[in-house]
């Protein structure tokens, strides 16, 4: 199968193309006629993208790719910032309300998109983490802090999320690709956790655990208190395989192996 793949240096992108070789599918970053399109190119920079402008030439830009390139069927990554703020599991039928521009401006690509009668599945990436994530992310502050024995101050950790690692996600974002799903489908594991359980995690694996600073600084007003998905779904064609605690595991490792490389030892 011959797939097109915007974004493939990213953080998704890189693990998507590396799903996409396994299976031995012919991956194109040129816009060109393919069978399958994976978009996952967009302006993500840490504490700069939610109210960035930049999300607006995103959106224009994704939908005149769209329109010029000739594909059977198009996967588009959405995010779970579409939906409005819920204490329930989010259902791809779950109410939308976007609160940042970069989540309006995903949800406004969508719906141009249905417009254009295009087969087209769209998945809503809920939290990940990984290897070769931006090191300003969540978990590899955490993790870097505490490699080099620095506090990490955190907020008091009661936000609840659904966590899925990186190669986890990619798997599943090939999964739709390759499945007849179409519409809204929520990539995440369904598993909700808190932000303290996911540094306690961390720091337990590290056995740094006195470096955490819970209640340091008050979550952002855009982080909702509670997001979970309801991943039935997703589930009816693909599982995850990278459990939590061996995710962090793992990540901790990569983090540790750059680290050595960039000294040298």
């Amino acid at each position: 199968m011959k797939v097109l793949l915007t974004g493939a240096n990213g953080f998704i992108g890189s693990h998507v193309a590396k799903v996409l070789a396994r299976h031995g599918h012919e991956v194109s970053p040129a816009a060109t006629a393919c069978d399958v399109a994976i978009h996952l190119a967009w302006y993500v920079e840490p504490g700069k993208y939610l109210e960035s402008p930049l999300n607006d030439q995103c959106r224009d830009d994704s939908l005149a790719l769209v329109k010029s390139v000739q594909c059977r069927r198009w996967v588009v990554v959405g995010t779970s910032f579409e939906y409005a703020p819920s204490t329930q599991p989010l259902r791809e039928v779950s109410p939308t309300g976007p609160r940042t521009r970069y989540a309006r401006c995903k949800l406004e690509l969508f719906q141009a998109l249905q417009r254009l009668r295009v087969e087209l599945a769209w998945p809503r990436l809920f939290y990940l983490y990984g290897p070769g994530e931006d090191a300003r992310r969540f978990v590899p502050n955490v993790i870097n802090a505490l490699l080099e024995g620095r506090p990490a101050p955190l907020t008091a950790g009661e936000e609840v999320r659904d966590y899925l690692h990186v190669e986890d996600v990619a798997e599943a974002i090939v999964a739709v690709a390759t499945s007849t799903l179409t519409g809204a489908v929520n990539i995440a594991s369904g598993q909700p956790v808190t932000v303290r359980d996911v540094a306690t995690k961390i720091a337990g694996i590290i056995r740094r655990p006195e470096l955490l600073q819970f209640g340091a600084y008050q979550a952002a007003a855009t982080d909702e208190p509670h997001v979970v998905a309801d991943v039935t779904k997703l589930n009816a064609i693909w599982r995850p395989r990278v459990g939590l605690e061996d995710g962090l595991a793992g990540t901790i490792e990569w983090w540790r192996q750059a680290r050595s490389a960039r000294s040298g030892r």
